[in-house]
């Protein structure tokens, strides 16, 4: 039954709503991970609330874009005060938001990378990708293959699907000539056996070196000392790979190979970036210095679409990359710049380099203790509040994408309990194998949701089990 809310007017029920959706919406832009699709209502900190009122925990919270929590008062209101003052201006024109972000970002960097560059923007994260390719074109005089990781993604548009390493992302759109390299990325639980991290780590370093051996190995041309590839897409987290955190040297070892041979390091931070690992940009923890950063998503809390990318001044200086190069009539808008610069000074002020990784820590010593009690629990690990829990079957080790399915179902039903009361939560999937929940809550989440948290995964898989 339809009802009226006098806040959002009419208010369609679920079942209309659904029945409406799967007549006229196009199911290409979305993704149903459960069936029926689930419809939330209402948001707020760390929840979502469904039709019923019934809460939702959120470990995911939009793919990392919402780090700072639903509603956020304080971005709220930057997003509101900003819609009174100037909500929209074609991006030929400048306003003073645009300029102080980018100017916070590159000041950031330099003081970081002790490198000058500037800041670009667009809007969304594969956008960026796209401009990062364009860029790297122009500055690598038209070269345009790249390497990238195995289970790397970096969104789905035709540029962006030629770097991804997933086929079925690129399988019904053509031929894909330009389409990456991809070398294996350290996955530490899945290492071969008789190695240890470090040594798989090396490992993985010496197969990319090899490639530059002799011009035989097919990317090297020693007699003019050039490479056939452009750059090295990186993701120093895999996201959708299953938020695999690699040996603290690998990032090094592989640097070392790039600038031997003239290969740009560019780094995508779209789903890391604004303190997900503790750091602004989880680059930072492998002491590296990139060529070019990407960044999305959080920039912004999921409340406009803005994204960007940071390179060094040889690469975008406006000698070699002139105006033009790229542009999307929505790129720097003002509504996105100030809050992106609102983030970057909440960033500072309340200290998240101190504050995530203390509750990175209780979160993932919660989930080991549950992979004590849980034996299809084969891997826990993870970098500030970007966390991995590896669900297998009770061998500790095969992957049982059926037994987390199944999981990530009971979550969204809302029927696990708390104080007595109905709650659900709210999982997202990733990895290899698609066995890997990848846990990105809020920063601003409590040690006291984090225990609830580690409660609601206790009976979450208990349950699964039990039904399977």
């Amino acid at each position: 039954m339809n009802a009226f809310d006098k806040n959002t007017g009419l208010v369609i029920d679920d079942a209309q709503l659904l029945a409406d959706e799967a007549k006229y919406s196009s199911f290409g832009d979305t993704v149903h991970y459960v069936d029926p699709p689930k419809i939330f209502r209402t948001c707020n900190g760390s929840y979502m609330y469904d039709t019923a009122g019934t809460p939702f925990l959120d470990l995911q919270m939009w793919y990392s874009a919402v780090n700072f929590g639903y509603a956020n008062q304080r971005l709220n209101n930057v997003l509101k005060n900003q819609i009174d003052l100037l909500p929209q201006v074609a991006s030929q024109y400048l306003h003073q938001t645009r300029i102080e972000l980018a100017k916070t970002i590159a000041l950031d960097a330099k003081k970081k990378f002790g490198l000058d560059g500037r800041v670009h923007f667009n809007v969304g994260g594969a956008q960026a990708i796209e401009d990062s390719l364009k860029l790297v074109r122009n500055f690598k005089n038209g070269k345009s293959l790249m390497f990238a990781f195995e289970g790397g993604y970096h969104g789905r548009t035709l540029g962006a699907s030629s770097i991804t390493s997933s086929y079925r992302y690129r399988r019904r759109f053509g031929h894909f000539g330009e389409r990456a390299m991809f070398l294996p990325f350290p996955y530490p639980f899945r290492r071969p056996k008789g190695m240890t991290a470090e040594e798989y780590s090396e490992n993985c370093v010496n197969q990319f070196a090899r490639l530059f051996e002799t011009e035989y190995n097919g990317v090297w041309d020693p007699k003019t000392g050039q490479c056939e590839y452009a750059a090295f897409y990186v993701e120093p987290i895999q996201g959708t790979g299953g938020y695999v955190v690699p040996p603290m040297g690998f990032f090094k070892g592989l640097k070392k190979v790039l600038d031997q041979y003239g290969i740009l390091m560019v780094v995508d931070e779209i789903q890391m970036g604004f303190w997900r690992t503790g750091k602004l940009w989880s680059i930072e923890h492998f002491g590296v210095v990139p060529d070019a950063v990407v960044f999305g998503k959080a920039l912004t809390n999921g409340l406009n679409p803005l994204s960007g990318l940071w390179a060094r001044e040889e690469m975008i200086n406006p000698t070699i990359f002139p105006p033009g190069s790229t542009h999307s009539t929505f790129n720097s808008n003002p509504l996105g710049t100030s809050l992106g610069l609102e983030v970057m000074k909440m960033g500072y002020e309340l200290d998240y380099e101190t504050s995530v990784p203390k509750k990175g820590a209780h979160f993932l010593e919660g989930l080991k203790d549950l992979q004590k009690k849980h034996k299809e629990i084969g891997d826990v690990d993870g970098l500030g509040l970007a966390l991995r829990a590896e669900i297998c079957t009770d061998d500790g080790f095969t992957p049982n994408k059926a037994l987390l399915d199944r999981m990530v179902d009971i979550g969204l039903a809302g029927d696990l309990e708390h104080n007595g009361k109905k709650i659900g939560l709210v999982l997202d999937v990733g990895g290899w194998y698609k066995n890997v929940i990848t846990f990105a809550p809020s920063l601003e989440i409590t040690h006291e949701e984090i225990d609830l948290a580690i409660a609601l995964l206790d009976q979450l898989i208990t349950k699964a089990k039990r039904s399977m």
